[in-house]
C-alpha cells in the first residue's frame, strides 16, 4: 500500500507539473496572439530615419503584376518562398516620392540581382532616375557584375561603382527558342497545326527543327533596332564615345588582351564604371551623403524601398478622387476563362473592365499591356468590354509595356489611343490553330480507336484518332475566318484599308518606332503620358484627377490573416524558419513543369490563337 500511495503521489506531482506547464503554455500562447492581434490593429507605416538612404535593391524580372493569386503570393513572400520578381510601378513610386523628401539624402541602386526585363520597362526606370537627380540629390549604382538589364538601369546614375572582381559583358540581343519536331516524332504525336500569315511563326516548334528564313529576316530587323537603342541610350548617358558598347562587344578578346583578361579594370579603363569598390569602400562613401549608423549593418541609415513605399503610400494624396483614370494591368499570356494575375483571363480582365465600366467616379481607363498574346477567344472577351466604356462615354487608352503583340494586340486596338515606346514589340497580326492527336502513341503501345457515329462528324475531334481531310479543312477555315476578322477590326479601329492592314499583318513584328509609321499606334509615350491623354479625352483638368488601380483585392479574412502572420514577423517570428522544404523530387517536378508549359498552355475552346513567341534575351 506505501508503494502504492507513493506511485500516486509521484503521477499526481507529474500530472500536476504537467497542468501547470499548459496553463503556462496557454498564457504564452494567449499572450502572443494578443501582442500579434494589436499589431494588427494598431500598425502604423515603419518609422523612417531623419536623415537616410533608400535601398532599390530590384529582386528577378521587372514586370506590370505580380504573379499568382493576390493572397497566395504574400502568402509565400513572408514564408521566403515567393518567385524573385519586382514591380516597376514600386522603383517609379519610391524615386517619385524620395525625390522631394528631405530625409532621403541619397538613392542606393543595388542591382546585382536584377534579371531579365524587356528594355521599355528599364526605359521607365531610367526615366524616373532622370527625374530624380533633377533634385540634385545623388544615386549611386553599385553591383559585384552588372547585367546587360542591370548595367542600362545603372547607366543613368550620378556615381557607378562595380567590385574589382567583378565584370560587365553586353552580350546584345537575341530570341532563341525551343523546337519540338523531333520530340514529337519520336512520341509519334501528330501535331496538326494551321495558320494565317507568312510570318506567323508561333507555331515553327511544332512543325521545324530550326527556324525559317523569314522569321529569322523580321526577329533580326526586330533585335538589330532594339540593340541600337540600348547601345545610344548608354553612351549617351555615360557620355562616352559613340560606339563604345559595340567597340566592347566585338571586341572584347582584344580589349581584354590589353588588360590582361581584367574584366574589371577594362570597365574602368574603358569609362563604363567610375571606380571598383569593395562592401566597406562603398560605405564610406554612401556614409558621407547619409552620415553613419553603428547600429546598422551597412554603416550609416537607410531605409529599403518596400519599408520606405508602406510609410509613403500611407500619406499619399494623389490616389483617388471624385473623377479618375483607372489602371487595369493585362499582364501575360491570354488564357480563356478567370486567371490569376500575371496572366490575363478572358473573364477575370473582362471583368476588371466592368468594374471601371459601373464605377462612376472611373471617368476614363488606360489598358497597360504587357502580353505576347495568347487565345483569340479571350482576346475579343477583353475587345468587346474596351467597346463597352468606349460606348459609355468613357475614353480608353491602351498603354503598351515591353510587349504586345498578337493577341496583346487584339486587346488594344479597340482603343481610343494606343501609346507604346520606341522599343515596345507588337503587332504580329496572325492567327493559328493547333490540335494534337495521340492515335500513332496510342498504336505503339498496343491501343486502338473504332466505334460508330450518326454524321461524318461524330468523333472527329478525339484526341485518340488520326484528323480527316475534311476535319483539317474545316478547321483552316476556322483559321481563315479569324484571321480576316482579325485584320478587319484593325482596319475599322485604325481607319486603315484591310488591304494595307494585311500587308503589314501576315505575323510580321514590328518595334514600337515601326509601329508609330506604319499606323497601328497613336504615339510614342509611356505609362504616365497614357495617364494624361486618358485625362485629357475624357476633359479632365490638369490637377482635378486622381488615379485608381483596378485589379483583384484581398477578401477581409484574406487581408486580416496577413495581418498576423506579418505581426509575427514583426514580432520577431521567422516564418520562412518553419516552412516544410520542398524535396528533390518536388523541385523536379516543378523544373518538368516549367519545360513542358509551352505544350500545355493553351486552352481557347475553338483551338484558335493569336501569340508571338518574341521573348528578347
Amino acid at each position: 500500500m506505501a508503494i502504492r500511495k507513493k506511485l500516486v503521489n509521484i503521477f499526481a506531482g507529474l500530472w500536476r507539473g504537467i497542468d501547470g506547464l499548459r496553463k503556462v503554455l496557454h498564457l504564452v500562447v494567449l499572450l502572443f496572439l494578443f501582442v500579434v492581434v494589436l499589431g494588427t490593429l494598431s500598425s502604423t507605416a515603419p518609422p523612417l530615419p531623419s536623415k537616410a538612404a533608400l535601398i532599390i535593391a530590384p529582386a528577378g524580372s521587372l514586370v506590370e503584376q505580380l504573379d499568382g493569386d493576390p493572397y497566395d503570393r504574400a502568402v509565400e513572400e513572408l514564408l521566403g518562398e515567393a518567385s524573385p520578381q519586382t514591380l516597376v510601378q514600386n522603383i517609379v513610386d519610391g524615386l517619385r516620392f524620395a525625390k522631394d523628401d528631405a530625409r532621403i539624402k541619397v538613392v542606393v541602386l543595388e542591382l546585382d540581382r536584377l534579371g531579365g526585363s524587356g528594355l521599355s520597362k528599364l526605359e521607365r526606370i531610367a526615366d524616373a532616375i532622370d527625374d530624380f537627380r533633377e533634385s540634385g540629390k545623388p544615386v549611386i549604382a553599385t553591383a559585384s557584375s552588372y547585367s546587360q538589364g542591370a548595367y542600362y538601369v545603372a547607366a543613368h546614375a550620378s556615381e557607378l561603382y562595380m567590385h574589382p572582381d567583378g565584370m560587365f559583358l553586353p552580350q546584345g540581343f537575341g530570341i532563341y527558342g525551343n523546337y519540338y519536331k523531333n520530340v514529337l516524332d519520336k512520341l509519334k504525336i501528330d501535331w496538326n497545326v494551321f495558320r494565317v500569315g507568312t510570318h506567323k511563326s508561333a507555331v515553327e516548334p511544332y512543325l521545324r527543327t530550326d527556324m525559317s528564313d523569314e522569321d529569322r529576316v523580321s526577329k533580326s530587323r526586330l533585335i538589330d533596332q532594339l540593340w541600337g537603342k540600348y547601345r545610344e541610350d548608354v553612351v549617351a548617358a555615360r557620355e562616352l564615345a559613340p560606339g563604345s558598347v559595340a567597340d566592347y562587344s566585338n571586341n572584347l578578346l582584344t580589349l581584354l588582351g590589353e588588360y590582361e583578361g581584367d574584366f574589371a579594370q577594362a570597365a574602368k579603363g574603358l569609362g563604363f564604371v567610375d571606380d571598383l569598390l569593395t562592401r566597406v569602400e562603398l560605405q564610406r562613401i554612401v556614409s558621407a551623403y547619409a552620415g553613419s549608423d553603428k547600429d546598422n549593418d551597412r554603416g550609416y541609415p537607410a531605409t529599403s524601398l518596400g519599408d520606405y513605399l508602406v510609410h509613403m503610400r500611407l500619406f499619399d494624396s494623389v490616389k483617388s478622387s471624385e473623377q479618375n483614370v483607372a489602371i487595369v494591368v493585362a499582364s501575360g499570356e491570354i488564357l480563356n476563362g478567370s486567371q490569376s494575375p500575371g496572366t490575363i483571363g478572358g473573364e477575370s480582365t473582362a471583368k476588371l473592365l466592368r468594374q471601371a465600366l459601373r464605377d462612376e467616379d472611373v471617368k476614363a481607363v488606360v489598358l497597360r499591356v504587357d502580353s505576347p498574346g495568347g487565345s483569340s477567344f479571350a482576346s475579343e472577351q477583353i475587345r468587346n468590354e474596351v467597346e463597352a466604356l468606349r460606348a459609355a462615354g468613357k475614353p480608353v487608352v491602351a498603354s503598351m509595356s515591353s510587349q504586345a503583340a498578337s493577341g496583346g494586340y487584339w486587346i488594344s486596338m479597340a482603343a481610343d489611343k494606343i501609346y507604346a515606346r520606341e522599343t515596345t514589340i507588337t503587332g504580329s497580326i496572325g492567327v493559328f490553330g493547333m490540335f494534337q492527336t495521340y492515335q500513332r502513341t496510342l498504336d505503339t503501345i498496343g491501343i486502338t480507336t473504332d466505334g460508330v457515329g450518326t454524321t461524318p462528324w461524330s468523333g472527329q475531334f478525339r484526341l485518340d484518332r488520326e484528323m480527316s481531310d475534311d476535319a483539317k479543312r474545316l478547321f483552316q477555315a476556322v483559321v481563315n475566318r479569324g484571321y480576316d476578322e482579325f485584320i478587319g477590326k484593325v482596319a475599322d479601329h485604325r481607319n486603315l484599308e484591310k488591304s494595307a492592314v494585311d500587308t503589314i499583318a501576315q505575323g510580321q513584328v514590328w518595334t514600337g518606332r515601326d509601329a508609330l509609321e506604319i499606323g497601328l499606334i497613336d504615339g510614342i509615350g509611356g505609362l504616365e503620358f497614357s495617364i494624361e491623354m486618358a485625362a485629357e479625352l475624357a476633359g479632365l483638368e490638369t490637377d482635378g484627377y486622381g488615379t485608381r488601380y483596378i485589379e483583384k483585392s484581398l477578401s477581409p479574412t484574406e487581408q486580416f490573416a496577413l495581418d498576423l502572420m506579418s505581426s509575427a514577423k514583426w514580432v520577431g517570428i521567422d516564418l520562412a524558419s518553419i516552412k516544410v522544404r520542398s524535396s528533390s523530387l518536388e523541385r523536379l517536378a516543378g523544373m518538368l513543369e516549367d519545360a513542358a508549359k509551352p505544350l500545355l498552355r493553351f486552352n481557347d475552346p475553338q483551338g484558335m490563337y493569336a501569340y508571338c513567341f518574341c521573348s528578347i534575351e
